[in-house]
């Protein structure tokens, strides 16, 4: 298997932009990426892309990869839709290493793109609720939020987790997000507001939950040996694993961790031949607080039901023994389906090489990073592994 490498990235801001098109979209964040590659990048070596999106809305849900990737001028190119619900941008970034490392392509482009605010909120309800099992769920009333309230009940129940816990994820996060510029949500909250928000599904509130958000990331992989061709700064992928797990949480044996997760890191961890101890930052999927509490264990950062408890001490957050989410995460970045696997790799790929938006979120001496992308209720994710490049 051939090694793999990130050597340029790009990202729009996330929110809410009613003027922009998805193609609109996809081209600022391919331009910042062109830009990021700092010896330069000839377009026509891109040899396929992989492009990650639910389709939410159904603006173009037949063919959108060649869509946009016609539109930046790359018409000729094989180029790929990947949907696997919440973590499409994942997959596209998965499908983009797996084409490199088999040797199929020496460049590919992974990306992904999702414009979620142009619908009504009962449209976007459907879109995500069909993520989950339509039938046993959906169909029965079960929200997405509500989905997730059930696995926070039964979790506060197994391991004693109180709400101010679940609050105290939002508060970290939108003070990371605050020094983001491309985040969605960049205002502090405390700790009193986040648990006094009004209610979505007891025991998650307004505060808990994760925005629909528009946003396109687009990140360049390329074979590990001719990485230095275009930087002398790549973002080695060390690590990769993905799984899936019964998609209606009736049907799993347990529901306060996420199986597909852990799976998925057990083979990026085995492949990386990393512990979750040598991981120095993590960008996870926090589409609810609970999520961002179950990733720590499901990612071996502590034992099962100590989620909350490094989370209090403060070992998740920046200047913690493992920061996590330093973007903002979901829940102060945002959340643009399709898109979001691949942000958390342009996040990654700032922090391995010290250009950080700001110095306050810059993770200092960052060497290794992983990131955690879930699609639905954690029917399926995918895990990756980063190592900063070696001069």
């Amino acid at each position: 298997m051939e090694g793999v490498a990130i050597v340029g990235a790009g990202q729009t801001r996330y929110g809410d932009f009613p003027d922009l098109s998805i193609k609109e979209m996809f081209l600022e964040a391919y331009q910042e990426m062109l830009k990021s590659v700092d010896k330069g990048l000839d377009p026509d070596v891109i040899e396929a892309a992989y492009v990650g999106t639910i389709g939410s809305g159904g603006f173009q849900l037949g063919q959108a990869a060649p869509l946009l990737t016609g539109y930046v001028g790359l018409p000729h190119i094989p180029a790929v839709r990947v949907e696997n619900a919440c973590a499409s941008g994942g997959f596209a970034l998965l499908e983009a290493i797996h084409a490199v490392a088999s040797g199929r392509y020496q460049v590919v482009l992974a990306a992904g793109i999702e414009k979620m605010r142009d619908v009504s909120a009962g449209k976007t309800k459907y879109w995500l609720g069909v993520s989950g099992d339509t039938e046993y769920e959906r169909l029965a009333g079960l929200t997405f939020a509500g989905i997730y309230a059930t696995i926070a009940r039964r979790y506060m129940e197994e391991y004693g987790m109180k709400k101010e816990h679940l609050s105290m994820v939002a508060v970290k996060n939108h003070r990371h997000g605050v020094h983001n510029p491309k985040a969605q949500f960049r205002r502090e909250i405390d700790i009193e507001t986040a648990v006094k928000a009004p209610n979505v599904a007891y025991p998650l509130n307004l505060f808990d939950c994760c925005s629909t958000t528009d946003g396109a990331a687009v990140v360049l992989v390329v074979n590990a040996r001719i990485a230095r061709r275009f930087t002398d700064s790549p973002v080695e992928i060390i690590g990769f694993g993905a799984a899936s797990d019964h998609l209606a949480i009736q049907d799993r044996e347990n529901i306060t961790g996420l199986l597909a997760a852990s799976e998925a890191a057990r083979q990026a961890y085995s492949q990386a031949g990393v512990s979750p101890q040598d991981i120095d930052l993590a960008e996870v999927h926090d589409c609810f607080t609970i999520a961002e509490i179950l990733a720590y264990e499901d990612l071996g950062f502590c034992p099962r039901g100590h989620g909350y408890k490094i989370l209090e001490e403060g070992q998740t957050g920046l200047g913690g023994r493992i920061p996590v989410n330093v973007s903002g995460g979901l829940k102060s970045k945002g959340h643009p389906l399709g898109a979001t696997g691949i942000g958390q790799a342009y996040e990654v790929f700032k922090q391995l090489r010290g250009q950080a938006d700001k110095p306050a979120r810059q993770v200092p001496n960052a060497e290794i990073a992983l990131s955690h992308n879930v699609g639905g209720s954690g029917g399926t994710a995918v895990v990756c592994i980063y190592k900063k490049g070696g001069q």
